[in-house]
């Protein structure tokens, strides 16, 4: 393999989760003013709840399916499913799931570029983060054909291999991809640069996604009446009549 191979995909994907998690560390705690998804509803809404709703059911589902999918060893789910079986699930249902994205961010992105309005309050980095996701849909939807080449799963076993071994620290990852072709390599590539421009972003207002998870698990607060003769009532944080 080249030097090139070897820091795409044996250095790179550090950097990248580097530069992501500390990243939106800093950010949180510098410029917490900035930490929101600038939503563009009040200037045209229609539009946005189809390509919004298309785009996060088809990037929420994809996201964790390559997180399990890739994260998981082979011989966890070995006994209940083969390796070819589990890549045509894969194919089915990320190239399902990654129509809905890929229609939500050209929608999205068309929105965006074509009402003036919108056009004019946009950053760079919003137009260059629609592009970024429209490729990388249209990326992944590409490997579809040639995963279909071969079905054994062995190629999607090298990846998730891969992965695992990217994320436990282990050497002989970049050699495993010897074989992958350019679109996956590229898929890849631009998958790891997506989270590298992530705190720079608006989709640092994921972690504000997640962080409401912990709701549930938060206390309840006693919140008394001005009134008198009023007894307390326990009630969520969460609650909107929680001033």
């Amino acid at each position: 393999m080249s030097y090139l191979d070897h820091f795409l995909f044996g250095y790179y994907p550090y950097i990248a989760l580097t530069v992501f998690l500390l990243g939106s560390l800093i950010r949180f705690d510098r410029d917490q003013y900035t930490w929101k998804s600038d939503s563009s509803q009040l200037l045209r809404a229609g539009q946005l709840r189809w390509g919004s709703n298309l785009f996060h059911i088809g990037i929420l589902f994809l996201f964790f399916g390559h997180t399990v999918g890739m994260l998981t060893p082979h011989f966890v789910y070995e006994p209940f499913i083969s390796a070819g079986a589990k890549q045509l699930l894969a194919m089915v249902s990320g190239g399902l799931f990654g129509l809905f994205g890929f229609v939500g961010v050209t929608m999205l992105l068309h929105r965006r570029l074509s009402d003036p309005r919108i056009r004019a309050t946009s950053k760079t980095s919003d137009i260059v983060l629609l592009v970024l996701l429209w490729l990388q849909f249209a990326l992944g939807l590409s490997t579809i054909p040639l995963s279909a080449q071969h079905l054994d799963g062995s190629m999607m076993l090298k990846l998730a291999e891969w992965a695992q071994r990217i994320v436990t620290f282990r050497a002989g990852a970049p050699e495993l991809l010897a074989d992958a072709g350019w679109v996956f390599k590229s898929h890849m590539f631009l998958g790891m640069t997506i989270f590298l421009i992530f705190p720079f972003t608006r989709l640092v207002h994921v972690w504000s996604g997640f962080g409401t998870l912990a709701y549930v698990f938060r206390p309840y607060q006693v919140v008394r009446s001005r009134r008198v003769g009023m007894t307390p009532r326990p009630v969520s944080v969460a609650d909107p009549m929680n001033h």
